[in-house]
């Protein structure tokens, strides 16, 4: 056991670094996965930061195609709050060197996404902005005396004494070790999303719900855990995770065809490919499911440009051989985004005593159950400015020396082929649509896996978030935003609510799917 006055941050991305540059001079120990910028979600981010920088637009109307977007979910006053900072952020980043895109004038160039009432996302070179974004704030932090890295580190479980967390529990993620208790004033997860659970996914490899899942474990509140974005344009070429063709891509006007040249959004929404991304993401997986080969086409909207305006877009292409100035863009629906998560207050505090979180691993209420295009970012800088001044007021302000970590012998990593079981489950009975047949098989599948795995924490991390989301999607018997039930696809009015629960809970619903298996 390691005693520390550094306030400990899990993760290394956006939300992490922001929240820990923010806490300064405070000291803080990040435990990061990978080296310091890898494997982090916040830095494959294609889209940007939402926010209304333009003299046209206002944080009311952004608020507005938030709470529209979020399908009668949205907590209004989050909405408000987020976007009415949306902008110091923006300038705040500019200022510690993020080279957003410029016009000739100096104004920030502003791109639509898609269900926003006016173009407000902040861009850097196009597809850039997650990555450049990272980068900025990565040089910052390494200029930070008061920030503490352990890289090749994973967060296993939390400790407890009652419902006050005391220390977090990590162990070596390069290597099969033993875990290690830190205890520390404070600790603030900033670990990602739960993308990974699933076989199609957007995510980072490690991001698999493991944060999520900690926290759960601990006794914490749950928040909409059953309302999952799938990005609709995912490269269809057998990589895992998903290379992203960004929605930025549609925004400048690139549209969806299927094998026989279809533009098939036409028939299924008002605003074709620019609908809600819940919306698209069905009409593609149906295009799939049907054996159309779904397509992004941007030959006609961007021509070449598309090279050179979406870099990465067009390095993906390169390596799959497909040419985008002459040929469409094979397309597949991804788990991209977790609108669930650990339920925070506006503080960023969670039900847990000194227990913060920010970024995807939270539900703050922003998303409701479909969240809006690039507003994932902006939730990271604004919880983790929350956060961190919250922090500041519960810890005192005292000088701690470098934590010095050595795994013990012993451990294991979590077994690849009962993940690949529970992310193929995922995807075929908690993905895109849902029944409640589907879903009680996977919570079964969940139970026996959880069983035969468990002494492994980092699986049972895992299993603990799986088994929230399918529970909840059980549980919720309509369809909104982001949870689609084939037995029940129309929203019901008295369910126009966030869903909080607790684990105990989501394990009670599943138990009792067992017992009538029996």
């Amino acid at each position: 056991m390691i005693r520390t006055e550094r306030i400990v941050i899990v993760g290394a991305g956006l939300g992490a670094l922001y929240a820990a540059l923010e806490l300064a001079p405070r000291p803080v120990l990040m435990i990061s996965p990978e080296a310091l910028g890898d494997g982090a979600s916040s830095a494959w981010a294609q889209g940007g930061v939402a926010a209304a920088m333009a003299a046209s637009d206002s944080p009311e109307a952004h608020a507005a195609d938030t709470v529209s977007a979020g399908a009668g979910t949205v907590d209004a006053d989050v909405a408000a709050m987020v976007t009415r900072v949306a902008r110091d952020h923006i300038l705040d980043l500019t200022s510690l060197g993020t080279p957003f895109d410029r016009d000739a004038e100096g104004g920030y160039v502003m791109s639509r996404e898609a269900a926003h009432s006016a173009a407000r996302v902040v861009r850097v070179q196009g597809d850039q902005a997650g990555r450049q974004i990272m980068e900025t704030l990565i040089a910052a932090l390494r200029a930070t005396p008061s920030a503490q890295v352990i890289e090749g580190a994973l967060a296993t479980r939390l400790e407890t004494d009652g419902d006050r967390v005391t220390g977090v529990w990590i162990a070596s993620s390069r290597a099969p070790s033993g875990e290690v208790l830190i205890e520390a004033p404070a600790v603030l997860l900033a670990g990602g999303g739960s993308g990974g659970l699933y076989a199609h996914t957007t995510n980072p490899p490690r991001i698999r719900g493991q944060v999520i899942g900690m926290a759960a474990r601990a006794g914490a509140q749950m928040a909409d855990p059953e309302f999952v974005q799938f990005h609709p344009t995912s490269f269809d070429i057998g990589e895992d995770p998903a290379p992203l063709a960004t929605e930025a891509l549609r925004g400048e006007g690139a549209t969806l065809i299927n094998r026989h040249g279809t533009r098939f959004m036409l028939d299924v929404h008002p605003d074709a490919e620019l609908a809600p991304r819940d919306i698209v993401a069905r009409a593609i997986f149906a295009e799939t499911q049907a054996g159309n080969r779904p397509m992004l086409d941007t030959r006609a909207a961007l021509g070449a440009e598309v090279l050179t305006q979406f870099p990465s877009v067009a390095e993906t292409c390169a390596r799959a051989g497909i040419d985008p100035v002459n040929a469409p863009i094979p397309v597949a629906v991804a788990a991209h985004y977790h609108m669930g998560g650990i339920a925070a207050d506006q503080a960023g505090r969670s039900s847990l005593r000194n227990l913060w979180v920010c970024g995807e691993a939270s539900s703050t209420g922003l998303h409701g159950a479909n969240r809006l295009a690039s507003n994932g970012l902006l939730e990271a800088l604004v919880y983790a400015r929350n956060a961190a001044a919250d922090i500041a007021t519960t810890v005192p302000l005292a000088e701690a020396a470098p934590v010095p970590v050595a795994f013990p012998e012993g451990g294991q990593d979590p077994d690849p082929e009962a993940v690949a079981e529970l992310r193929r489950t995922m995807t075929d009975h908690v993905g895109v649509r849902r029944t409640a047949e589907g879903l009680e098989t996977a919570l079964r599948t969940i139970a026996r896996l959880e069983a035969a795995h468990a002494d492994d924490p980092s699986f049972l991390n895992m299993t603990a978030t799986a088994t929230l989301i399918a529970a909840a999607a059980l549980a919720r018997e309509e369809s909104r935003g982001g949870h689609w039930r084939d037995d029940f696809p129309d929203p019901n009015p008295a369910m126009a609510h966030r869903t909080l629960l607790h684990l105990s809970e989501a394990l009670a619903l599943r138990m009792s799917v067992l017992n009538e298996a029996q």
